[in-house]
């Protein structure tokens, strides 16, 4: 069961892209960065020096940069067993509960997530030592700051549901 926006072109579906397509370019760079790791120690016992800390924190950052786009196309795991066995009315309340509990969750990661950004910010904290020192804010305030936009997209499809523009039946996207 795939949640449907039928005029899925708007602002947020766009923002939402957007931001994948960023998280789509930073595993190229996360490729590059492993192969030129990779193959620094393998022919010249020489590793990249920086790269374990700059993969740790983009493997968070990339993951969180897809859940936008991901929940918006309703892309997120989910079983249909009950969904399947109940009528409109049902499907409907069960869509909502699901959008509530994330909605609910992702505020609550957002909330959680910013004053440790702020004083990771403050502090200059840094991940690495010597040859390369990565700041952790960037990407404390990348998982606050998307986990706020989950939110939104979560109570935006709420709002699209009970107004009547999603199509929660046909299991196919329609212009998202």
């Amino acid at each position: 069961m795939a949640i449907i926006y039928k005029g899925g072109n708007g602002v947020i579906g766009r923002l939402a892209k957007a931001i994948h397509i960023v998280s789509a370019f930073w595993v190229v760079v996360l490729a590059l960065i492993i192969f030129v790791d990779v193959t620094g120690r393998y022919l010249f016992s020489y590793p990249l020096l920086g790269a374990a800390e700059v993969i740790k924190n983009s493997v968070v950052s990339v993951t969180f940069l897809q859940l936008p786009l991901a929940i918006y196309r309703g892309g997120m795991i989910r079983t249909t067993i009950l969904y399947d066995a109940v009528g409109a009315g049902g499907k409907r309340a069960i869509r909502t509960f699901a959008n509530i509990l994330g909605l609910l969750f992702f505020f609550a990661t957002a909330y959680s997530s910013w004053d440790p950004a702020i004083e990771a910010w403050g502090i200059g904290e840094y991940e690495g030592e010597g040859a390369l020192r990565v700041p952790t804010y960037p990407v404390r305030f990348l998982v606050a700051l998307t986990s706020a936009f989950a939110a939104f997209i979560y109570l935006y499809l709420i709002y699209l549901d009970w107004t009547g523009q999603l199509d929660g039946e046909s299991g196919e996207i329609v212009g998202a």
